[in-house]
């Protein structure tokens, strides 16, 4: 507990006497170790407390990097969740702040990079590569389109199975998109609260959805065939 000191004077002492008063102050860092102790035991209220504290800098960090608003809140929701999944990871020799906030720089990389891997091709530029374009059909073939209708209905069956508390604010966000401010108010909870539920009901339907899952996790869900993209040639 830490211990401020400070004088007061008191009244019935003599002039210039002082006696000393003690206030004691709860540290900050004692109720942010509980929380972190229960969010790692898998209380997701107080991980959502928790990022609650650092959502304003980390957002500050995002929008710097990526600059995009909308972008940064992406990120920053997506680095809340991979911190979420390895706060095991965390060791406490540093700050809970500085490692979430080093998650959230990563996220911000990683979208960067890709944005900057990204190229376009014009097809009626003539170019000095010795390399002819063909455009592959896009539509998917029918063993692809049964496997996507297979993957909603298994979305929407296990989207039913999460309680109703969760689902509604997850089919409100996600669904729907509604800003949190505007979920918050539809659902008469606090902004915080219908994050930490939101955070919840996406954590109970990745569960439920990896129990379907094979080897390659979620991408065994969304695996589509290879050839519906640009194939690159050498022109003869």
């Amino acid at each position: 507990m830490l211990v401020l000191e400070g004088k007061s004077q008191v009244e019935g002492n003599g002039p210039g006497s002082a006696e000393t008063t003690k206030t004691e102050v709860a540290p900050t860092s004692t109720r942010e170790e509980t929380l972190i102790e229960a969010a790692k035991n898998g209380d997701a209220d107080a991980f959502g407390e928790l990022v609650e504290r650092h959502r304003k800098s980390c957002l500050k960090r995002a929008t710097t990097m990526v600059r995009n608003r909308s972008d940064a809140e992406d990120e920053v929701q997506a680095a809340f969740w991979k911190a979420f999944q390895r706060l095991d990871q965390f060791r406490a020799e540093g700050s809970f702040a500085a490692w979430l906030g080093r998650i959230v720089e990563n996220q911000c990389l990683m979208r960067i990079r890709e944005s900057r891997n990204a190229r376009f091709e014009y097809l009626d530029e003539s170019s000095d590569a010795n390399l002819r374009i063909e455009l592959v059909g896009q539509s998917a073939n029918p063993e692809d389109q049964v496997g996507k209708e297979e993957v909603v209905q298994l979305l929407r069956r296990e989207v039913s199975r999460i309680p109703p508390l969760l689902r509604h604010v997850m089919l409100l966000r996600d669904l729907d998109q509604m800003p949190m401010p505007d979920v918050a108010g539809r659902l008469g909870l606090s902004i915080p609260a219908a994050k930490s539920r939101l955070m919840r009901a996406r954590t109970e339907l990745r569960s439920r959805i990896m129990k379907h899952c094979g080897r390659k996790g979620a991408g065994t869900l969304i695996e589509m065939a290879r050839y519906t993209q640009t194939a690159y040639t050498r022109a003869s």
